[in-house]
């Protein structure tokens, strides 16, 4: 079932059950919050490809997404509001319109994800990568589960904590299949490595 749904283009790419945070002081995106907040609705967020973040302009951006559902808020020290948005589904976008004050809104189709499966042993070596990855500071404080117990959720993490080019997370988030997301991982790790 296709739902319409504000549109939050970024430089960066959020991934189901990952979480991002956000500072937010553009009346455009502030009243975007408060028909969220209202409404009890998320937002998708997507991969910027080309084009201003401020939305004005020639604007390009995946036509993939990934719905943001606000976690938590707060009003930061610098007087903006600050938001926490937890991954939830992928959705794929159409008919994406820009308003007069800069929001795009899209009408969104949500994507089935595939039947989640515990790890294999052939992933040993990137869930051991992973628990490594946990605990480094930065991601201490975002609220991810220490143990990726799945496929998909040890997929997405690891897109999501891993040095990867936004190009490159983008192509992990149009991946379907949580196995293949797993291979293709592996293989730039190795490529990295060389």
């Amino acid at each position: 079932m296709t739902e319409k749904h504000a549109l939050f283009p970024l430089k960066s790419i959020l991934l189901p059950g990952c979480v991002m945070d956000l500072q937010i002081f553009e009346p455009r995106y502030l009243d975007m919050l408060s028909r969220c907040f209202k409404r009890g609705e998320s937002f998708l967020i997507v991969a910027l490809e080309s084009g201003p973040e401020s939305g004005f302009g020639d604007l390009r951006f995946n036509a993939l997404g990934c719905e943001a559902h606000i976690a938590d808020w707060q009003q930061r020290d610098n007087g903006l509001l600050g938001i926490r948005v937890e991954g939830r589904r992928r959705g794929r976008i159409s008919g994406a319109e820009v308003a007069a004050d800069g929001l795009v809104t899209g009408e969104v189709d949500w994507l089935l994800e595939q039947h989640d499966s515990p790890q294999l042993e052939e992933h040993g070596d990137l869930s051991v990568l992973h628990q490594a990855l946990m605990e480094h500071p930065l991601a201490e404080g975002l609220g991810l589960p220490e143990i990726a117990a799945s496929q998909q959720r040890l997929s997405y993490q690891l897109a999501f904590l891993l040095p990867f080019s936004l190009d490159q997370k983008v192509a992990l988030l149009n991946i379907d299949n949580h196995q293949a997301r797993l291979r293709q991982i592996s293989d730039w790790l190795e490529v990295m490595q060389a």
